[in-house]
């Protein structure tokens, strides 16, 4: 058409030289460096889910189920499964970390790097260590005062404590073995607990001893039954169940449960009417 001026269209030309310049522009560290870390952080991820996955997989969020490192932890919206997988992935990441300070060339990274390398993995086994010890004393705490709730003594109560403890106290020589500590003196640390350990249960069954010694005794002997009523020191009532630790007094709505000990120390009296 007359008087009209031809289109210009102005066309963008990708030159992949351009892009190689770019890429040889940044030094070849910071690049090595990027890629450790989304390296590390992928690795992270996919570690820490299949972490839980697997613990989930197992059953252990039903075998740990009421036990008091679980209620702690749902208390603040996690669990114990969940805690274990975020520490897998806070370990990868601490690797990482140290991984880039290598890859970056940091002055002090060298040596830092070397001690680390080593330090790392044994403090994230010991946390474990201590986590799972920690886990499984409750669990053997909840499972020894299941079975042992038939015999109703106050001694009796010392016992589930003493699984627990001596499960954790295990747990943190293991965990003290991974940080490097000397071998002499956890022997030295065992064999004291030991020493507590023994002490501590001759005092709580001397009088579970006695108790069952006297158990013995009336069992045999019988001298008094079931129906009977009877008057133990202070205690009066109708006999509804004798064992070889404590004879169970009835009176008036309320069952009183009355170590055997105590019918060898204050007496026994049967009530004839």
């Amino acid at each position: 058409m007359a008087g009209s001026r031809p289109s210009t269209h102005t066309v963008l030309q990708f030159d992949p030289r351009q892009f190689l310049d770019l890429f040889d522009a940044v030094p070849r560290a910071v690049w090595a460096a990027l890629f450790v870390i989304v390296v590390g952080v992928v690795a992270a991820a996919v570690l820490g889910a299949l972490t839980t996955r697997a613990l989930v997989r197992f059953g252990v969020p039903e075998a740990i189920e009421g036990t008091a490192f679980e209620r702690t932890a749902r208390e603040f919206d996690t669990s114990t499964v969940e805690v274990l997988g975020t520490l897998v992935r806070f370990f990868v990441l601490g690797v990482t970390l140290l991984a880039l300070l290598s890859v970056a060339n940091v002055t002090v990274a060298a040596s830092f790097w070397s001690r680390s390398a080593q330090f790392l993995p044994q403090l994230f086994f010991a946390i474990i260590i201590l986590i799972v010890g920690v886990v499984v004393g409750d669990k053997v705490q909840l499972v020894v005062g299941e079975r042992l709730t038939g015999i109703k003594l106050p001694q009796i109560g010392v016992f589930p404590r003493l699984a627990k403890f001596s499960v954790f106290y295990v747990a943190v020589l293991v965990a003290l073995s991974q940080l490097g500590v000397a071998t002499l003196a956890l022997v030295v640390l065992l064999a004291a607990y030991l020493f507590a350990l023994v002490l501590l249960t001759a005092v709580a069954l001397s009088d579970l001893l006695k108790s069952g010694a006297a158990g013995s005794y009336l069992l045999l002997n019988q001298p008094y039954a079931i129906g009977d009523e009877v008057r133990i020191g202070g205690t009066r009532g109708i006999v509804q169940e004798v064992n070889l630790f404590v004879t169970h007094v009835e009176n008036e709505g309320e069952e009183f449960i009355v170590p055997n000990s105590a019918v060898f120390e204050e007496g026994v009296v049967r009530i004839r009417e």
